[in-house]
């Protein structure tokens, strides 16, 4: 018996039947549950088991939080703990150093220091050494062997090699069959379809031999040659 669409529920009958989402629908009513656009079974997404297109597909959108009165204040007392709690450590830390007095005295004594320091510096003996030796050997002169041109061998092509025929299953045509949608192949009643990839009970993907057409086709149109 053939089963209702899940869209329209009027009876599906094989030639238009579509089986996608747990569920049986006509080719025409497979569309995007909100805006209505015809979807394929390379086109479509679904969510809830209903097929919806690229741009209506359902996506998770998070809950913003209400700014209430009660919220601004637990954020304003939070605030105020922490600032509290950064200002015990700084004033904890800075315990271990030890202030130095920046007066005028205390510079002219760095002064004097560093003033000490670089004309001790200047004083001390300097480490001189004789400069390095130079040598110059006498020049070479240099005679290349003769050279003597051979021409590479010549490349010999390999012959192209023809792709290795199909071995899996071949189903013949027993009827005629025109695509009703660009994702579908046309073939004639005794045509061999190759490549064959069994998409579900009614549908199925194959390749015209005859024409090399690659795409969808109904199943019960061809039988198993």
């Amino acid at each position: 018996m053939n089963p209702p669409c899940a869209r329209c529920k009027k009876t599906v009958y094989p030639v238009e039947k579509l089986t996608c989402l747990d569920k049986t629908w006509h080719k025409a009513c497979f569309s995007c549950q909100e805006c209505g656009l015809k979807l394929t079974m390379k086109t479509y997404k679904g969510y809830n088991k209903l097929p919806y297109c690229n741009t209506h597909y359902p996506t998770t959108r998070f809950t913003s939080v209400v700014d209430t009165p009660e919220n601004k204040r637990l954020a304003k007392q939070t605030m105020q703990q922490s600032e509290l709690v950064y200002r015990k450590d700084k004033i904890e830390a800075l315990k271990g150093f030890t202030q130095v007095p920046d007066d005028v005295s205390t510079r002219q004594a760095q002064r004097s220091g560093q003033l000490a320091s670089n004309l001790g510096y200047q004083t001390a003996p300097q480490d001189v050494r004789p400069p390095p030796s130079t040598y110059n050997p006498p020049p070479q002169q240099y005679h290349p062997p003769p050279q003597t041109y051979q021409p590479p061998p010549p490349v010999v092509q390999p012959a192209p090699q023809l792709p290795p025929p199909s071995t899996g299953p071949r189903y013949r045509a027993v009827y005629d069959y025109v695509a009703a949608d660009e994702d579908e192949i046309s073939f004639s009643e005794g045509d061999i379809i190759i490549d064959v990839t069994v998409i579900d009970d009614g549908w199925m993907e194959g390749r015209v031999q005859r024409t090399g057409q690659y795409g969808m086709l109904p199943s019960n149109y061809v039988e198993k040659a």
